[in-house]
């Protein structure tokens, strides 16, 4: 039990933050578009790489050492493009205004963009496969159920972030609200694109 409560505590802890990943969950829940298929996707995804982490993390790492650099750079391409689109439409507003109603994107596109918000942003390794799996070391005999306790977070985090955005639905009800998240999300994708060229 406390190994399921310590990995909890630090998956929870490690997804607060908000990333480039959550703002894009946050979005699609003000918007109450393809909701459940965009924080499965996360949560799933987060389940493979806590699993990964605890159990096979130090192997990988030895046998593909280039494999850390190259989802560093690759990731900082990704996020800086994707961060130039959300100030494109924060400069044009009425866009993203639609966006919140109307011109629904395909349930294809959500999940596209998410898997790669996910799979192609280095924190989320670093995070879930590096961190939560040197933590788990701490645990002998007991990983398995401090993987299902950080698991159990990321599954209850992505659920109450996605289903209660609707909740600040009234807020971004004004095109200015729109236009200012588009912009945090431009400002939170640069500036990790950046930690990750700076480092």
């Amino acid at each position: 039990m406390d190994a399921f409560v310590q990995g909890f505590g630090i998956g929870l802890s490690l997804i607060l933050a908000i990333g480039a990943q959550n703002a894009f969950v946050l979005r699609q829940g003000l918007r109450r578009e393809h909701v459940l298929a965009v924080v499965l996707a996360c949560a799933l995804s987060d389940a493979v790489l806590i699993a990964l982490g605890v159990f096979t993390f130090t192997s990988v790492a030895v046998l593909l050492p280039g494999l850390v650099p190259a989802m560093r750079w690759g990731g900082a391409a990704f996020l800086l493009a994707y961060g130039a689109l959300s100030f494109r439409k924060a400069w044009n507003g009425g866009a993203a205004l639609e966006a919140g109603e109307g011109g629904a994107r395909s349930l294809r596109q959500v999940t596209l963009t998410i898997l790669a918000l996910t799979w192609l942003n280095p924190h989320v390794y670093l995070d879930t496969v590096g961190l939560i799996g040197a933590t788990s070391a701490g645990f002998p005999g007991h990983q398995g159920a401090f993987a299902t306790g950080a698991i159990t977070a990321s599954f209850a985090f992505f659920f109450a972030l996605g289903y209660g955005a609707r909740l600040l639905r009234p807020l971004f009800a004004r095109p200015a609200s729109w236009r200012l998240l588009e912009a945090l999300i431009g400002i939170v994708m640069w500036s990790i694109a950046a930690g990750l060229i700076l480092r």
